[in-house]
């Protein structure tokens, strides 16, 4: 198989991969403190990063909220852009962190810090509610523990998995 239609597959499957994660939470998990959720859809971006790339990361993270928004049926509604504002940031970070080559684990605690922060600041905005900055230290704390968590998940992938030759 050609080099490039390896990369094309592998996006499909991280993008289809961030895809289902996200239902899937969305669907059977929930929020596991106020509105902290885990965020086993950032393993296929941080997957997406380290195997392929910082471009193709942000195409798993676009592809990832809007087909995942639309599957739900709230494209363009407020939690469309909650969660878009989470992914933007997020992945503005993770790009930063790569560009320092920061490690993995750093990099995914950054990118669920970066997360929760974006869709507490798309809240604010949204909805005129500069109260809800009050619950941003509490799911800062619960963030640090879920990026370490889905670090570890990714870390562990990472090792399992042969990475494809740039």
């Amino acid at each position: 198989m050609k080099k490039d239609t390896k990369r094309f597959t592998m996006l499909a499957m991280l993008s289809a991969a961030a895809i289902v994660l996200s239902l899937l939470e969305s669907a059977y998990i929930g929020p596991i403190f106020l509105t902290l959720r885990i965020g086993l859809a950032n393993i296929a971006a941080l997957l997406a990063l380290k195997l392929l790339g910082t471009r193709e990361m942000v195409i798993v993270n676009v592809m990832r909220v809007v087909i995942s928004s639309l599957l739900r049926g709230v494209i363009f509604g407020s939690t469309f852009w909650i969660s878009a504002g989470g992914v933007l940031l997020s992945s503005f970070v993770l790009l930063l962190c790569e560009k320092l080559k920061t490690s993995l684990m750093f990099q995914s605690i950054c990118s669920s810090l970066a997360h929760t922060t974006g869709q507490v600041l798309v809240v604010c905005l949204f909805y005129t509610q500069a109260g809800m900055l009050a619950t941003l230290p509490f799911l800062l704390v619960g963030s640090i523990f879920t990026g370490l968590g889905i670090g570890v998940v990714s870390d562990q992938v990472l090792r399992r998995i042969r990475p494809m030759k740039h």
